[in-house]
């Protein structure tokens, strides 16, 4: 044999490398993680761009809505003074409405143009603020009287004013008539200034970000920042929709940048709100840099994958096979221990431990086994001299005993009261007898002895239905074959102590038993529909919870070497399985 065979390598020691187990870890574990990695990084990176531009949307909308309802608020609150005016001119003698506007002073916080009342026809009588505006806009205000007088159910009229401010800001006039119609109050704002305090803690100033408020006639009440040269004010995004009573967000290039764009509609007046802002602006640098931080954890993936397959390889799946060995140990599997399981030194020895243990417990469960087996012999010999005794003293001398009473019955002659209590004794001499035929059946089951297992198996069945009054339904698959007298007992006796449990534990109201035959083997299966139970994780615990039925069946079938099988849940009944290995030389087949 040369060097390279002796090693493992054969021909391809020096021409492959990729047999080496770094190079298959690095293409089969590290590379495929690395490139999944990377992957995940960028594309991490597209699904928070997708998102952050989502977010930004989300927010800027939300914004312009809040925005847009309290500059819906500042108008109403204007219209409302007006009307208060009115209210309070209403009764007012020509000759003091001035004085009574003057009162009113408090009210150019809002009008910042100034306050005026008119008559019914149209005639200023009284103006607080810059009298030049008033005269220039009292025919604009006569032919809003009028058209406010001319319908009976107005109250209120707000216009935008054909004049403009110092500033050459649009001009609102707003107009209220008095309860009684005789007076006409108006107040003059500029919505430039009104937006702009409405706005000043809501959106704020950059180089980037545009806010605008626009009318159905395309007129601009206010704006801060630089509009987008793409489109004219009046065709931007979001205006045609937001005049039409519609609020969202739209979405559009401007040059290498996507601005998000939020609007809502200002229903008093009809007027919409326009925001524009890029949302890349809303990532800091920051962030986008902490996005490309996992690409410095490969080197730390590469060590952690290598620390993780050796552990995986070395100690987890070791222990892991461990406890599924010492798991089948627990449930008998004396030979399953044994297999090894490599890893580490540590584990090795763990294994070594267990397995002079396992061999010492086996020693002891055979002496036990032995033990138990010949008390279960006594056991069976005592119920058999037993059942004799009463079946051959008891039962005969009670059996006399009635046909002495029905003899001295035939005697007596007429329904006197001791014929009467002749036939009591009757009776209960038969409820006696029959009692002790049932308790001579149990300990010693005379069907199985004469007819077989399957017959005794069958009578059990119909008895124990009888005596629960359920049904019980019995099932036979496959060719009967006779077994041992002890195996027979022994199946019999589970096959017993199952409907045992059945009567005294489940609650069921149906129940049943199917004996089935094959080549090899013989399999019984006891099962109800009863309240069921929580099957203990090994059998040690058996004890522990109760379970001292279930604990002697497992006895009995590591006695005559068959396989107990138990599933049984809360609320779904439980069924009993047992898997028994026919011997190769059988007494006789029926």
């Amino acid at each position: 044999m040369s060097k390279s065979q002796a090693n493992g390598k054969g021909k391809w020691g020096k021409s492959s490398p990729w047999r080496s187990l770094n190079w298959q870890l690095v293409f089969l574990a590290i590379l495929p993680l690395t490139v999944l990695l990377l992957g995940l990084t960028f594309g991490s990176l597209t699904v928070h761009n997708h998102a952050m531009r989502t977010l930004v949307g989300e927010r800027d909308a939300r914004a312009v809505r809040v925005a847009a309802e309290a500059l819906d608020e500042q108008i109403s609150h204007r219209i409302l003074a007006v009307r208060s005016l009115a209210q309070l001119s209403e009764g007012t003698n020509p000759g003091d409405i001035e004085r009574t506007l003057a009162s009113s002073d408090y009210l150019l916080s809002e009008f910042d143009q100034g306050v005026a009342l008119f008559t019914a026809d149209g005639v200023l009588r009284a103006a607080l603020g810059e009298q030049a505006l008033w005269e220039n806009l009292e025919l604009q205000a006569a032919a809003g009287v009028a058209e406010l007088l001319a319908d009976p159910a107005g109250a209120t009229n707000i216009s935008r004013v054909a004049a403009e401010s110092a500033q050459s800001e649009p001009l609102m006039l707003v107009l209220a008539v008095s309860p009684g119609r005789t007076w006409v109050a108006a107040g003059v704002f500029s919505s430039a200034q009104m937006v702009r305090h409405t706005l000043a803690d809501t959106f704020s100033d950059g180089m980037q970000t545009m806010v605008f408020v626009i009318d159905a006639d395309r007129i601009v009440h206010f704006q801060s920042g630089e509009i987008s040269a793409q489109h004219p004010m009046g065709g931007h995004p979001g205006v045609s929709e937001a005049l039409a009573g519609k609020a969202g967000t739209a979405y559009m290039m401007v040059g290498k940048e996507e601005h998000v764009i939020a609007y809502s509609p200002i229903p008093q007046v009809g007027w919409a709100l326009v925001f524009e802002e890029p949302w890349e602006t809303v990532s800091t640098p920051t962030l986008q840099a902490s996005q490309l931080t996992p690409l410095t954890l490969v080197p730390v993936l590469i060590g952690a994958l290598f620390a993780l397959w050796f552990g995986a390889r070395q100690i987890v799946r070791p222990l892991q096979m461990l406890e599924e060995r010492t798991a089948q140990l627990a449930w008998g599997d004396f030979k399953a221990i044994e297999e090894p399981v490599g890893g580490i030194e540590e584990i090795r020895h763990l294994q070594d431990e267990l397995v002079r243990m396992a061999g010492k417990v086996q020693a002891a469960q055979q002496s036990l086994h032995g033990y138990i087996g010949a008390i279960t012999a006594a056991q069976e010999d005592e119920r058999r001299r037993l059942a004799r005794e009463l079946h051959d003293d008891t039962i005969q001398a009670l059996i006399a005993l009635k046909q002495r009473v029905q003899l001295a019955q035939l005697r007596m002659s007429g329904p006197d009261s001791e014929s009467a209590a002749l036939k009591e004794i009757v009776a209960l001499t038969e409820q006696t007898i029959d009692n002790l035929r049932r308790l001579t059946r149990a300990l010693r089951p005379i069907y199985l002895e004469d007819l077989g297992l399957v017959t005794a198996l069958e009578m059990l069945a119909k008895e124990t239905g009888l005596a629960l009054n359920i049904p019980v339904v019995f099932e036979r698959t496959g060719t009967e074959k006779r077994l041992d007298p002890a195996l027979e007992l022994a199946l019999y006796r589970m096959a017993q102590e199952a409907f045992s449990n059945i009567a005294r534990h489940a609650q069921a109201n149906q129940a049943g038993m199917r004996v089935t035959f094959t080549d090899t083997n013989l399999i019984l299966a006891v099962r109800d529909n009863g309240k069921g139970f929580l099957l203990p994780k090994n059998p040690a615990e058996f004890t522990h919870s109760g379970h001292y039925g279930l604990l002697g069946m497992r006895e009995r079938a590591e006695l005559i070497g068959a396989r107990l099988e138990i599933n049984s849940r809360p609320g779904q009944g439980t069924e009993l399985v047992i898997d028994f290995s026919l011997p190769d030389l059988h007494i006789s087949n029926k």
